[in-house]
């Protein structure tokens, strides 16, 4: 039986990455795509790259949202408020106070939090009213938090993405010289099931190529399950298990295949081997706050600057001349994804670190599982439920789930990183303190938010930020 019309939006759909996605759905059951942007000079230039795929869906473009949601299967929300500006101010604010701001961590990520839960919270709105049947994606950073306040008007409908954890579980598998394919340890599944179960203990393989997790082509069921857990961007990878044995500690002994990864760079063997598992990526800026910001202070320009004169640049190119648009954005996209955390110490990056899925195979392996009712497993921001018993129910958490035509369930898990448990809870009561400073309006509580953070710690300092936030963006203003 033929598959019915499946309608894909995409807002922020003049966002320079959502090529990735457009080149993902190329020969998929995905048969239109809608645009949706605020900018449309940024739709027009990203619909020229667009029409350099073959093969793929047709595609409109529109600056009206219900136009946009109306008769939507799927809803991409990659929304960035106040664009790279925002994200520069986030970042100079912060470090004008020797403190880090980067987009999803510390003083940037809540001012970042601050100004996006409100937009994200009337799209929710929005979607439940035009659209109550779609499947609504968030990519829009910070990941986590936005997820969490869009599942208050959408409850399980809104699912949370990221491609870190499971490139992160390709490098470690990498190193350790198994193959890409693998299943989850806790889950009571391995990569060669094919059916699902009610409390979500059995599960399926999953082409790796698309950021699912199982066997690849060819490749026969997975003998190597991992886990992880953890909040978006604040996550461990606490075990690789090869039938009854753990692999991790025997990688962690070996310095030299330690430092064959990014991780291993990142944060340094003997770090890794004190911990007792692979922290996400982004650790590195709570385990090195101080070095990072020492780097990032002695440095020409910020990510975000590098990032807003990159694409200032090639948007520029896209509109104005006569040039290849698709080469001209692959040319761009490649000399982002190479410097890539290089201020952190990576350097630039090699195609095999680069490598990883992505979040556009994350995003279409969850919708070819819903679309399809496929059971897969798949690394996802989802409500907690019962899944981590160090955190609420409704808490928003990054953990393995399986996914299937009725939406995404966590897995039985065997838990968050031991360590990490208090720096998760500090995190989460940030977030919910911007989630009650947003619904409420209130300066106060916003202030309460920055203090909180571990990074800041300090309420003078915390009053300070939010004043000079409020000043250089207008989007604050709503706080009193």
């Amino acid at each position: 039986m033929p598959m019915s019309p499946k309608k894909l939006v995409i807002l922020g759909g003049g966002g320079f990455r959502v090529p990735l996605v457009y080149g993902a759905l190329v020969g998929s059951f995905i048969d239109e795509v809608v645009l949706h942007d605020v900018d449309t000079s940024r739709l027009s230039a990203i619909g020229r790259v667009l029409r350099g795929f073959e093969g793929g869906p047709r595609v409109s473009a529109t600056t009206d949202l219900t136009e946009a949601l109306t008769g939507a299967t799927f809803v991409f929300s990659a929304i960035r408020v106040h664009g790279l500006e925002g994200r520069v101010i986030d970042e100079r604010v912060a470090l004008g106070e020797g403190l880090l701001g980067q987009e999803t961590v510390g003083a940037g990520g809540i001012a970042y939090g601050l100004r996006t839960v409100p937009v994200a919270q009337a799209i929710a709105r929005r979607i439940s009213l035009v659209a109550p049947d779609a499947w609504v994606i968030n990519f829009t950073n910070p990941a986590g938090l936005v997820t969490e306040a869009m599942s208050r008007f959408l409850g399980d409908r809104v699912i949370g993405i990221c491609d870190s954890p499971v490139a992160l579980v390709r490098r470690v598998l990498r190193a350790l010289g198994r193959s890409s394919a693998f299943s989850y340890g806790a889950a009571g599944f391995s990569g060669g099931s094919s059916a699902s179960s009610s409390d979500g203990g059995a599960g399926a393989s999953a082409s790796s190529s698309g950021g699912g997790v199982g066997s690849s082509a060819g490749a026969g069921p997975s003998t190597v399950s991992v886990e992880y857990a953890g909040l978006n961007h604040l996550g461990w990878l606490t075990a690789v298990r090869e039938g009854e044995r753990d692999l991790i500690p025997q990688l962690l002994a070996d310095e030299a295949r330690v430092e064959s990864f990014e991780e291993g760079q990142l944060f340094g063997a003997a770090r890794l081997k004190a911990l007792g598992a692979v922290p996400n990526e982004y650790l590195h800026y709570y385990y090195d706050h101080a070095a990072v910001v020492q780097s990032l202070l002695a440095a020409e320009e910020t990510r975000g600057e590098f990032l807003l004169r990159q694409q200032r640049e090639i948007y520029t190119r896209l509109t104005t001349s006569g040039a290849d648009a698709r080469s001209a954005w692959d040319a761009a996209r490649r000399d982002r994804d190479a410097t890539y955390m290089a201020q952190e110490g990576l350097g630039e990056r090699d195609a095999e670190s680069v490598e990883g899925g992505g979040y556009e195979g994350v995003a279409l392996a969850l919708m070819t599982a819903i679309a399809t009712d496929t059971p897969t497993p798949l690394i996802l921001n989802v409500r907690n439920r019962s899944t981590l018993s160090a955190l609420d129910v409704d808490a928003v958490v990054e953990v393995p789930c399986l996914v299937d035509g009725s939406g995404a369930r966590p897995l039985p898990s065997s838990g968050l990183y031991a360590p990490g448990v208090p720096l998760v809870q500090r995190i989460k009561a940030t977030d919910r303190a911007v989630l009650e400073a947003a619904t409420h309006g209130s300066r106060a509580v916003a202030v309460r938010a920055m203090a909180s953070h571990p990074l800041i710690d300090s309420v003078p300092i915390a009053r300070r930020l939010i004043a000079e936030y409020q000043g250089r963006l207008p989007e604050l203003a709503y706080l009193s």
